[in-house]
């Protein structure tokens, strides 16, 4: 099972590419060979060449990063030194690279030792190529052919190997599976606790619903739901949705999944131009209640595509079209095209061959990445009722990582 996994993270990071060097010789330089390792010192930085990689490092930065024990707690991870006592125009009296080390002394005769593993591994150059979260992106065929296994309650709730598979697809794919869970609110709530942290909203901690409008929301309703991430209105939408569905006496009602970041590269590779749009202009979203007792009126702002600006990776797409609300961020003059670019983006999300239906029943819990893959239902007759949460997306990657899973 770890062995599929392995293969399918490995070809995910073959989406890196190798780093090239980009000397700039412009300025005095000193070079020194040392282990297959040279540097230039330009007038605010050095240039280091190691592995074949060609990396930038300012000297305000090195300076900054110092990880001696007057400037860096080992134990915390926390910064010892106050950045702001560092002279803007500082750089090193002395440079040296031995026995695979820089070594710097500093006019106040501080020095400082990075070792060159760790430099390449922290330098723009390498994080620029390295993504931040290898990903597969998918349509219905390429994640039906991968039959990725879903992780089983009671091995889920005492096994970390269990819950390490479930985190890796999660990370992978953008939705994983737990079969076998009691339809109960409360398993619901173990399950999730589980994995990581519930974040309690307007709609509660843990909430159970049916197409009642008991809340002022498409979502307490019979019809037909399209592909949309939730919470759009918040600044921060939620980063996991969990669902199951304790109660099924229905006719229709299944759940529609679609990798929005799959059909968002589609896009980025035949029209660059309308993927800079959606990933630049900003949009609102507003949730507006007033039913029974609740009261609530948001309002969230972004652009429907979130890129990390370092390596133009995505990490959120803010797509909900129920919830856009008026358009008044754009200027005129490129309001015509955020529609064509929108219109290209919704064509490619209603592509039959990226929708995924599946049938959630009692005892199967999804657990969505809320930033990533979109969610619909078919309309239903008949009772369905769900119940769910969302989760914390920083606790989550968090769980991940104390695996050793890249997040």
């Amino acid at each position: 099972m770890f062995g599929t996994l392995t293969h399918r993270l490995r070809a995910a990071f073959r989406q890196t590419h190798v780093l090239s060097a980009n000397w700039i010789q412009n300025s005095q330089t000193r070079a020194c060979a040392a282990r297959s390792a040279t540097f230039h010192l330009h007038e605010d930085h050095l240039v280091l060449n190691y592995g074949g990689s060609g990396m930038h490092f300012n000297y305000v930065w090195l300076r900054d990063h110092c990880r001696s024990e007057s400037s860096y707690n080992s134990v915390t991870n926390q910064r010892n030194l106050d950045t702001a006592s560092i002279d803007l125009n500082i750089r090193p009296d002395k440079t040296s690279v031995e026995d695979g080390n820089l070594i710097l002394t500093w006019p106040d005769g501080h020095v400082t030792k990075y070792s060159l593993s760790w430099l390449a591994e922290n330098s723009y150059e390498a994080r620029k190529q390295k993504p931040v979260q290898p990903r597969i992106l998918w349509n219905a065929d390429i994640y039906t052919k991968a039959n990725v296994p879903a992780a089983k309650w009671d091995k889920f709730m005492s096994c970390d190997e269990e819950l390490k598979m479930f985190l890796q697809n999660y990370l992978l794919y953008g939705f994983a599976f737990v079969e076998g869970v009691p339809a109960t609110v409360e398993a619901t709530e173990a399950v999730t606790q589980r994995v990581s942290i519930i974040r309690e909203t307007t709609y509660g901690r843990m909430w159970s619903f049916t197409a009642d409008f008991s809340r002022g929301d498409t979502a307490y309703s019979t019809i037909a739901l399209d592909r949309h991430i939730d919470t759009t209105y918040f600044y921060e939408p939620c980063g996991i949705q969990v669902f199951h569905c304790i109660k099924h006496a229905a006719t229709g009602g299944k759940t529609l999944l679609v990798d929005g970041f799959h059909a968002a590269k589609k896009v980025q590779q035949r029209s660059p131009e309308n993927f800079e749009l959606l990933s630049r202009l900003p949009i609102p979203h507003e949730y507006i209640e007033n039913t029974g007792s609740h009261r609530n009126h948001m309002i969230g702002i972004g652009p429907l595509i979130n890129t990390y600006p370092w390596n133009k990776e995505m990490y959120l797409i803010r797509y909900n079209n129920l919830d856009r609300t008026v358009i008044n961020t754009i200027p005129h003059d490129l309001v015509q095209k955020w529609y064509v670019a929108h219109r290209d983006l919704t064509t490619e999300l209603r592509r039959p061959e990226n929708e995924l239906w599946v049938k959630l029943t009692p005892g199967k819990v999804i657990f969505i990445d809320n930033w990533r893959v979109m969610h619909g239902r078919e309309s239903f007759t008949g009772v369905r009722q769900l119940c769910g949460c969302y989760m914390t997306r920083d606790d989550v990657l968090s769980a991940a990582r104390s695996f050793g899973l890249q997040a």
